[in-house]
């Protein structure tokens, strides 16, 4: 997080000004012998001061910077700001001593550097506790941004996960497998409640291994496979190292979703998925042979995976399209980054 300017109105900062220079005047309107051109360069010199340090001290704490955000007051620019103020006051206890030369330069600076500093540290603090307010606030704001993502993210998977559509269409493959007698039926039904157990296991988890996404994702596309008997080809090229790397829980699986969900799968024009690791990213890659009726789509499961690398990782999946193939590309999440 960086600075952001402070905003203070410009009457605020004329008003105060003024009425500091005129309350410095006060003793001397109190005293018998009242001199009202003493009074008078007494409240410019004052407010004048004033109006300076309200505009110094408001640059000084809206400058950004690069390193993050510290809690507590900057004492360098604390001291910074005081030497300057004195500085300038002593300009402007020189000044007066030129407009009232008949009076004593000695205690009339003492008098001034002091009613200076008091006034320059009154401003500092108090916009050092309206920018530790802002700042405050700007943190409350984004943890609340980053909780409310989060739970859309955890919302969106749960549905992603348990698509009613896809149990539905699992169990017309069971029947229609019962019916005709497939060897693969017992494998199927195993296959189907191993995915359904990877769902209870991994929902709650904000990563697991490459190797436990491919769990899923295998017993994913048996069920796929048997449904679409040949309509689509899978070819996994990942090695053993992206293999231990991490991954949000089916990731890999809601991607391939996509592309099945998508594209045109038959016989007649067999999909083509691939998964492959390049440029320290893996990538999932398929031609692209949309639906008709499909041209469309939200993309809620992209939106999703988009979403849960940019809360864990601060980093956005890449989508490339270029017409012809469609591809998605995950950084890599290693153990070390994740601990």
């Amino acid at each position: 997080m960086t600075k952001s300017p402070l905003k203070i109105s410009p009457s605020i900062i004329w008003i105060s000004s003024i009425f500091l220079g005129l309350l410095s005047s006060v003793p001397q309107i109190a005293q018998h012998h009242f001199n009202l051109a003493e009074a008078a360069v007494n409240a410019g010199i004052t407010a004048t001061f004033a109006l300076l340090m309200w505009y110094l001290n408001i640059f000084m704490l809206s400058r950004k910077v690069k390193s993050p955000v510290k809690q507590g007051i900057s004492y360098s620019k604390l001291l910074k700001s005081l030497l300057i103020g004195i500085l300038v006051m002593f300009c402007l206890a020189w000044i007066q001593q030129l407009i009232l030369s008949h009076i004593n330069f000695g205690p009339v600076m003492l008098m001034v550097e002091v009613r200076g500093i008091l006034i320059n540290l009154i401003f500092y603090m108090f916009l050092h506790l309206l920018q530790q307010n802002y700042e405050n606030q700007q943190v409350t704001m984004e943890l609340e941004k980053i909780k409310s993502d989060s739970l859309s993210a955890q919302y969106e998977l749960l549905k992603q996960q348990v698509n009613p559509h896809f149990l539905f269409n699992s169990l017309n493959t069971l029947k229609a497998m019962v019916e005709t007698n497939d060897q693969d039926t017992v494998d199927f039904i195993l296959k189907l409640s191993n995915f359904y157990r990877y769902t209870l296991e991994s929902r709650k988890l904000d990563l697991i291994h490459v190797a436990e996404e491919m769990e899923i994702l295998n017993a994913y596309l048996f069920l796929q496979k048997a449904r679409f008997d040949g309509g689509f080809t899978f070819v996994s090229n990942l090695n053993q190292e992206v293999m231990q790397t991490l991954i949000p829980p089916f990731t890999l699986q809601l991607l391939i979703e996509n592309c099945i969900k998508h594209n045109i799968v038959s016989l007649d024009k067999p999909l083509h998925i691939s998964i492959y690791f390049s440029d320290g990213q893996i990538i999932v890659e398929n031609p692209i042979q949309l639906k008709a009726a499909d041209h469309h789509s939200l993309g809620v499961g992209l939106k999703n995976i988009a979403l849960r690398y940019q809360h864990l990782l601060e980093k956005p999946i890449e989508i490339v399209n270029d017409g012809q193939i469609f591809k998605i590309k995950l950084p890599l999440i290693h153990e070390h980054y994740h601990h």
